[in-house]
């Protein structure tokens, strides 16, 4: 499993303004919808759930939304860089810049541990991170991430 082939160029987006998180959800969803085909509303209520029995932002500016879907066939993926950092009740209290929202199969177990363990791994990366920061270029930041030193899943 390789980062390239969870999230398609098309699932990449900078935000100049966010102004809260189910905001960000409701677009993350119409993204997804947009690109993989998926039910924008399906997905919003997955996330707000999945977020629900606890925040989702691990640290140093990132977070990791995830859920499940009934009816998806592989895991996918869509990546957001907020310019303004958001609230994300993150671990460590900081505000939150880089979203990587992971949607898989209901019982895509496996595959959707390894692509969470992947995409979490990749974006602790400091260097990356700090690339990602310095690009607003939806092109730019999907090479970003599909060049990353975590880009395959074992």
């Amino acid at each position: 499993m390789q980062l390239s082939t969870i999230v398609k160029p098309g699932a990449v987006r900078a935000y100049p303004k966010m102004t809260s998180k189910k905001r960000l959800f409701h677009d993350i969803a119409e993204l997804a919808e947009q690109v993989y085909g998926l039910d924008a509303s399906q997905i919003l209520d997955a996330l707000q759930e999945r977020e629900s029995l606890g925040p989702t932002g691990v640290g140093n500016g990132v977070a990791l939304p995830h859920a499940r879907l009934h009816g998806l066939k592989e895991v996918v993926g869509v990546f957001v860089k907020l310019e303004k950092p958001l609230d994300f009740d993150a671990v460590d209290r900081q505000p939150v810049d880089l979203i990587f929202a992971l949607l898989a199969p209901e019982g895509g177990g496996v595959d959707h541990l390894k692509a969470l363990a992947l995409v979490s791994r990749t974006l602790r990366d400091n260097d990356l991170r700090s690339k990602l920061r310095a690009n607003s270029d939806a092109a730019a930041l999907h090479a970003i991430l599909s060049t990353g030193p975590g880009v395959q899943a074992a």
